[in-house]
C-alpha cells in the first residue's frame, strides 16, 4: 500500500479486537518508531498489552474500548515540540496503516500510566496514539473547502491542489482543520490557527501535504514561522 492510499484509507478507530501486535508487524512498527525518533529527536515509545490507560471514565466517555496498545508521544520541551509530534506521529500512523493496523490520536481521554513509558528530565508527554487491530476501519471525516484553508495568488498549480487535498485528509482535534497553507512561487509556508492542539494538527497536515504535493515540487519557506 502506497502512502497516499494509506492516507485515504486511514480513519480514526476507537474500538479494537484482542489480536496482539506481534511478529514481523511488531518488529517493523518498532523500527519505524526508532527511525522517526532518530530523525526528529523525539522519544516516542510503543506500549503493548497495557489496558489501564483506557480503562477509566474518560476513556469510556471518549467511546474507546479494547485499547491495550498505544504510542506515547514524548519529546523535549521546546517551541517546536507539538508540531514535531504531529509530523512524526503521523509518519508512524500512516506506516501503521500500511502494516494493517488502526490508530487514533488521543489528547485527553486517557489515564497517564507512568510506569508504562519513560519521560526523561526536560521531556513531556504530548499525547498518545492508540494502535491495534480495529473492529471497524472507521469513517471519513468532513472537510472544509480547499480555498478556505490556503492562500494562492493566481491559478492554483495541480501539485499544490493535490497537497491541499491530502492536508484535508489529515486528522485534527475535533475536526477543526485550523491551518493555513500559503503559496509563494515554489515556496510554501504553513501556519496554525487558534484552537486546541492546533500546532500538533499543523504538523500532521504538513506531512500529508508533502505526500500529496510531492517534495520535488516545492520547498518549505524557511523564513516563515510554524515550519518543521
Amino acid at each position: 500500500m502506497e502512502l497516499l492510499e494509506a492516507m485515504k484509507q486511514r480513519h480514526s478507530v476507537r474500538t479494537y479486537t484482542d489480536k496482539k501486535i506481534e511478529g514481523t508487524v511488531k518488529d517493523q512498527l518498532q523500527q519505524l518508531i526508532h527511525n522517526c525518533n532518530k530523525e526528529s529527536g523525539l522519544h516516542m515509545q510503543l506500549v503493548l498489552n497495557e489496558p489501564q490507560a483506557f480503562n477509566g471514565f474518560m476513556a469510556h466517555y471518549g467511546k474507546f474500548s479494547g485499547v491495550k496498545n498505544y504510542i506515547a508521544v514524548v519529546g523535549k520541551k521546546n517551541e517546536h515540540l507539538e508540531e514535531l509530534c504531529g509530523y512524526y506521529g503521523e509518519k508512524i500512523v500512516l506506516g501503521a496503516q500500511q502494516l494493517g493496523l488502526n490508530t487514533c490520536w488521543v489528547a485527553l481521554t486517557y489515564s497517564k500510566i507512568k510506569s508504562a513509558f519513560t519521560i526523561l528530565p526536560g521531556e513531556k508527554l504530548c499525547l498518545v496514539i492508540t494502535i491495534g487491530y480495529g473492529k471497524t476501519q472507521g469513517v471519513p471525516h468532513k472537510s472544509k473547502a480547499i480555498e478556505s484553508v490556503c492562500n494562492v495568488n493566481g491559478a492554483m498549480p495541480d501539485w499544490f491542489r493535490n497537497g491541499m487535498e491530502a492536508a484535508l485528509l489529515a486528522p485534527t482535534a475535533m475536526n477543526q482543520q485550523k491551518f493555513q497553507f500559503i503559496l509563494n512561487g515554489k515556496k510554501v509556508s504553513a501556519k496554525a490557527g487558534l484552537g486546541f492542539y492546533s500546532k500538533i494538527d499543523l504538523g500532521i497536515a504538513k506531512y500529508h501535504f508533502e505526500i500529496g504535493a510531492g517534495s520535488k515540487n516545492f520547498t518549505w519557506d524557511a523564513t516563515a514561522t510554524n515550519n518543521v
